[in-house]
């Protein structure tokens, strides 16, 4: 299991959150894992009975942390097109 991250811990976390409400205020931010030898966040959403499952890249978030407007672009690239992809979401089991 990959090691879960508080949300305190996560660079620009408050920034992704706002990111996701803006561009669907249904979905909400579940988990968020490090993957310590790829530098990845896995974050975890959830809208209904259904997940989706992001990864953002440490450097995305630390550029975001510090304010750069193009880490911002990408992540509201990345966001939209997992957050409209049918194929990102899986129905939750059990």
């Amino acid at each position: 299991m990959d090691p879960r991250v508080p949300d305190d811990k996560v660079p620009a976390y408050d920034i992704i959150e706002a990111k996701i409400r803006q561009i669907d205020n249904t979905v909400i931010l579940f988990r968020v894992f490090y993957l310590l030898d790829t530098l990845i966040y896995r974050v975890q959403l959830i809208k209904k009975d259904t997940m989706c499952i992001v990864e953002l890249s440490k450097k995305l978030l630390l550029d975001l942390k510090n304010g750069s407007p193009a880490a911002e672009r990408e992540l509201t690239d990345i966001l939209q097109e997992s957050l409209d992809s049918a194929d990102c979401w899986r129905k939750l089991e059990g």
